[in-house]
């Protein structure tokens, strides 16, 4: 007979309520007050009250009944069900038999952000939504939520690398799943879609950016991109029209020669090759064509007083 996974979390009832555990997701703040394993001995009965936070329900061994507004349920192993704010529920364990129940309160509040991922905020508000909104029934624990429970704890006991993190992680897959327990369908909110050609563009500039002293091509950085250089080339038209390859390259390298002009003392053969450039004849040729000027000049502009 295999040992109850749960027991463990019996030895130290408190240890994840000692972390003050916060989790901003989406636009929202996610307060963790009560996150435990409790048992109830045969016969317990807890009366009739509320809360003023969720509070989810899981019942991990043993079997009991609950009274959700006006309807009686019973409950078994691996059942679950949530207690909204205000929610005024009765709870009572079989008279011959205990029963367990991991608890998860959490206070949800409104946290509007600059920079928050739309996809992010998208389900946050999907799932905070359904909590609200579920229905007054216990079900199944269909996605195994009560493992969450169990990781977190073990996360936080052992102290391994990253638990704070990951017990973070652990509440919001209790959301989560909860919420998926429920669910029989309906519209999903759509993540946000790339603009592929704009994706590419960008991903190509900073390839280039970051690697422009090298011999940079049309075909390795359309290889980077696993898209073929003709279908590259489409990209930097449709994005920049006046502005190809070969152009924003030698921007690029331009702008990496002035940064050189304007802040070192070195030749001009050494910044042009330093810059992607074949020799500093080239480079003259380019930037004379380009700014109006030679390097020299410019660097005389910009360093006036350099000898």
């Amino acid at each position: 007979m295999s040992r109850y996974p749960f027991e463990k979390m019996l030895e130290r009832q408190d240890i994840l309520e000692r972390l003050d555990v916060s989790i901003l997701w989406g636009h929202y703040e996610i307060r963790v007050l009560r996150f435990h394993l409790t048992s109830f001995p045969a016969g317990r009965i807890v009366d009739f009250h509320n809360h003023a936070e969720f509070e989810f329900h899981f019942i991990p061994r043993g079997k009991g009944k609950v009274i959700l507004g006006d309807e009686m349920h019973s409950l078994s192993e691996g059942m679950l069900y949530l207690t909204g704010p205000g929610l005024v529920h009765y709870q009572e364990a079989d008279s011959q038999e205990a029963m367990d129940e991991l608890c998860l309160h959490v206070d949800i509040i409104e946290h509007p952000r600059e920079g928050v991922d739309p996809w992010e905020a998208a389900e946050s508000e999907e799932t905070i939504e359904k909590l609200r909104t579920l229905p007054l029934v216990p079900v199944h624990d269909y996605h195994r939520a009560m493992n969450c429970f169990l990781e977190a704890y073990e996360a936080c006991d052992r102290k391994l690398i990253g638990y704070y993190t990951s017990i973070k992680q652990q509440v919001i897959s209790i959301l989560l799943k909860t919420v998926r327990a429920y669910d029989i369908g309906g519209n999903r909110a759509e993540a946000p879609v790339r603009d592929m050609s704009v994706y590419r563009y960008d991903y190509a500039v900073q390839y280039m950016e970051a690697n422009h002293p090298s011999a940079v091509t049309l075909e390795n950085v359309a290889e980077k991109l696993h898209i073929s250089s003709r279908q590259l080339q489409r990209i930097f038209y449709q994005v920049q029209p006046e502005m190809p390859f070969s152009r924003v390259l030698e921007d690029i390298r331009l702008r990496a020669v002035c940064r050189h002009l304007e802040e070192s003392h070195v030749s001009i053969e050494q910044i042009a090759l330093a810059s992607g450039f074949t020799n500093a004849n080239y480079l003259h040729a380019v930037f004379r064509k380009r700014l109006g000027m030679t390097p020299s000049a410019f660097r005389k502009m910009k360093q006036p007083n350099q000898k």
